[in-house]
């Protein structure tokens, strides 16, 4: 398969593994939910690279939808690089914080490299059937979508939506086209990864017609007769008369005569239709069109979110609309899943979860919005907010009455290293530090619930239960340790491997061999550090 060449590629491809993990710090003040939890929705404001790394160990393999709106790199939104990759050339990309323009010789160069360690980490999140679905424009596409056939392989491509943004051409002097539409690329994690397709369901289908053999509606079995549709042999007579010009029948002569012999066709307005009687009828499904062009248009988005949400006409540029973002979570989610934007910027992803939970009963999805930019609490969680409670102002209904919901705001804290640790610097929680332990030490996901301080137990595999013997207080860390005493205290041995991560041991080998416990050393240059 061809692959994409770009400047720096050879060193942001591995860049996402350098990735330093990092606290989430909680904001309760921020939230809007009693639950303050990080599997509540979520509302994180941070560099979303960081942020991603930040979620894997809670949130590897679960994520069902990622559906972005990245910068579309037009060299008028005024992005700046800023990723500290360890190469000369991209330092100076990073150092320089100078926005992305037109002039800018290097900015595709950029833009990839900007997307492709993300991309990454987000495949990584994404659950086996997960789905990704992406937005661009002229200016990335192409690139975009080969940079997806690397990441996302070839085979797991499912379609390229169409979708009318602007209902109405541009009127400037010298512009010869007007961009209507916007790509929606969808791709999967693995070939289990599917969309719905549209669903007709009998329930809903009405039977105006009665006969002996009960209630029944019409319906034409003509269908196109040109290109690789045609077919001269389904032109045969029923009741007498042949498909009209252009058409054929749908239906073979053997099955024709069948129904004809049962009475099951009229002629209704001089076409020949076919009764469907209710008790037989089935639900039909279609594939989904790849034309978005009746899901709003940026001018509907813009005045939801600047007039009838917040009031102020000009406050946020080009956001999706929430009926479109709605539809396509709908198409690739079920009622459980879990949805992350990473570039959540106003907030619609959030927005159409809550409307789509509004409208069907089952529904209990959950979101995720990552968004680094300083607007992150006074827009985008501000929003969610006001869509949760109501908005008094708005004419919208549903806005009026609020959607109902909750979320729990983080902000990214301090890198979870070594380094630090031996400084005695940023001491993690007790949590946070059990968190990234035991996503290092066994790459699953991790259950703040199953967390017990108090016999040090963190969590278990299908092969290891993990302990942790650890406080954020470098006075403490220099005076504890494994001793006998704690390994005679550890919980009833349940026949799995103990990994025990301490500041030191003072218990032999044998004892450890015997109680099944392999001990990982907290680092111990901390308390020489702090002697």
């Amino acid at each position: 398969m061809p692959t994409l060449q770009f400047k720096g590629k050879t060193f942001v491809q591995n860049h996402h593994l350098a990735v330093k993990y990092h606290q989430l710090v909680l904001k309760k003040e921020l939230s809007l939910t009693d639950k303050f939890s990080l599997h509540d929705n979520l509302i994180i404001q941070g560099d979303n690279l960081k942020a991603l790394k930040a979620l894997l160990p809670t949130y590897t393999g679960k994520i069902k939808c990622i559906c972005l709106d990245p910068p579309y790199n037009t060299g008028e939104e005024g992005w700046v690089y800023g990723d500290n990759v360890n190469s000369p050339m991209i330092q100076e990309w990073f150092k320089s914080e100078v926005p992305v323009d037109k002039e800018d010789l290097t900015r595709h160069d950029k833009w990839l490299c900007m997307m492709m360690p993300r991309l990454k980490l987000l495949r990584e999140l994404m659950c086996e059937d997960g789905v990704l679905i992406i937005f661009c424009d002229d200016n990335e596409q192409h690139n975009l979508k080969s940079l997806l056939n690397e990441i996302f392989g070839e085979d797991n491509f499912i379609s390229t939506f169409l979708w009318k943004k602007k209902s109405t051409s541009t009127n400037v002097e010298g512009v010869q086209v007007s961009a209507l539409m916007d790509y929606v690329h969808i791709y999967s994690k693995t070939e289990q990864g599917k969309i719905k397709q549209r669903v007709k369901l009998k329930e809903t289908r009405l039977y105006p017609l009665n006969d002996a053999e009960g209630n029944y509606r019409l319906t034409i079995i003509e269908k196109k007769d040109a290109g690789s549709y045609k077919r001269d042999t389904m032109k045969f007579k029923i009741l007498g008369k042949k498909p009209r010009e252009g058409k054929r029948w749908q239906i073979g002569q053997d099955t024709a005569t069948k129904y004809e012999d049962k009475n099951r066709f009229v002629i209704d307005n001089g076409i020949v239709k076919l009764k469907i009687y209710d008790f037989e009828d089935k639900d039909t499904f279609s594939a989904q069109p790849n034309l978005l062009d009746d899901f709003g248009s940026t001018e509907s988005a813009s005045k939801l979110v600047n007039e009838e949400i917040f009031n102020e006409p000009e406050l946020f540029d080009n956001p999706k609309p929430v009926e479109l973002i709605k539809h396509l979570v709908q198409i690739s989610t079920y009622n459980d899943s879990i949805v992350l934007d990473s570039f959540s910027g106003s907030g619609t992803l959030a927005h159409a979860v809550l409307d789509l939970n509004n409208d069907i009963k089952e529904s209990e999805r959950k979101f995720i919005l990552v968004e680094m930019e300083d607007y992150a609490n006074t827009i985008t969680a501000e929003r969610v907010r006001r869509v949760i409670k109501g908005v008094k102002t708005a004419k919208n209904e549903n806005l009026k009455k609020g959607l109902g919901g909750s979320f729990s705001y983080f902000e990214l804290g301090p890198t979870i290293e070594m380094e630090s640790i031996l400084q005695g610097k940023n001491l993690p929680s007790y949590e946070e530090f059990a968190r990234y332990i035991f996503y290092t030490a066994t790459g699953e996901e991790f259950n703040e619930k199953k967390i017990n301080e108090k016999t040090g137990f963190i969590g278990e595999t299908k092969n290891y239960e993990l302990y942790m013997f650890y406080k954020p207080d470098v006075e403490w860390l220099k005076r504890n340790a494994l001793t006998l005493d704690g390994v005679k205290a550890m919980p009833k041995f349940k026949g799995k491997q103990r990994l025990v991560f301490a500041p030191a041991k003072y218990v032999d080998d044998y004892t450890c061999l015997e109680n099944r416990i392999d001990f990982c050393q907290l680092p111990y240059e901390i308390y020489r550090i702090h002697k």
